[in-house]
């Protein structure tokens, strides 16, 4: 069951391996039972079924990157060894030449503007530009992402790209 959270509301998210999604930030604090989560925007709390994922669901219009998400993107720019690609964001996003799969110095990807690239989020942070990568950070093998061949972008709101 979801519940409505404010700013500065205290999270009860605890797992071993907890992943805190949009709207939620871990703080070390001060008392003795050790780091806490803290709601940073106002909407409904949600959870995996197992507890290790939290995020806040609100109506906002724009995309918030978070870390370990998994995104699609459209190359808007060639900048040295790497692109910019729009995600949706405030900032463009920056993917490195060589953050794919078997990349080399030799061996890059030939993306041309207007690609569509499947791709997730390995940095993230509100004032700076996020950082793509197109491979499993675990397993380091592709597993899907990469250059999006013989698709197309469809617009929609947040709210049902999460569903």
């Amino acid at each position: 069951m979801a519940s409505t959270v404010l700013p500065g509301t205290f999270v009860p998210a605890q797992h071993v391996n907890l992943k805190l999604g949009p709207g939620l930030v871990q703080k070390n604090g001060a008392n003795e039972a050790g780091p806490s989560v803290i709601a940073t925007r106002a909407g409904l709390l949600n959870h995996s079924s197992n507890g290790s994922k939290w995020w806040v669901e609100s109506n906002s219009r724009r995309y918030v990157p978070a870390p370990q998400e998994s995104v699609i993107g459209v190359v808007v720019q060639k900048v040295g060894d790497g692109f910019r690609v729009d995600i949706g964001g405030a900032h463009s996003a920056s993917l490195d030449g060589l953050a794919f799969e078997g990349a080399t110095k030799r061996n890059k990807p030939n993306l041309k503007i207007g690609s569509l690239v499947y791709a997730r989020v390995s940095l993230a942070h509100k004032d700076m530009e996020p950082e793509l990568e197109c491979f499993d950070a675990q397993t380091r093998k592709a597993e899907g992402f990469g250059e999006v061949k013989n698709g197309f972008l469809v617009r929609c709101s947040l709210k049902m790209c999460r569903e």
